[in-house]
């Protein structure tokens, strides 16, 4: 039955690893498409190009998923529109 519970701990442990690893991928992602040097574009009616408000909203989507935690999404958020 020892034997047993701590295969699930090892399990739940490895889980937790490979979830903080798709996050931190997917927050790579985000983080390179900042930084990449964007093609002229249109800029919307609040001043964002369309790709900050794409980029927006994928972080407001990770957000909504518990990929990022709040302070993460404000983080990166004020990055986006600082233009940093």
């Amino acid at each position: 039955m020892v034997a047993g519970a701590g295969y699930m701990a090892g399990k739940h442990r490895e889980r937790g690893r490979e979830a903080d690893a798709e996050r931190d991928a997917r927050l790579d992602d985000v983080e390179q498409q900042q930084y990449a040097a964007p093609p002229p574009q249109q800029q919307s009616s609040g001043g964002l190009s369309d790709a900050a408000i794409g980029q927006l909203k994928q972080l407001a989507e990770l957000h909504e998923q518990g990929v990022l935690t709040d302070a993460e999404f404000d983080a990166q958020k004020q990055k986006l529109l600082s233009g940093a």
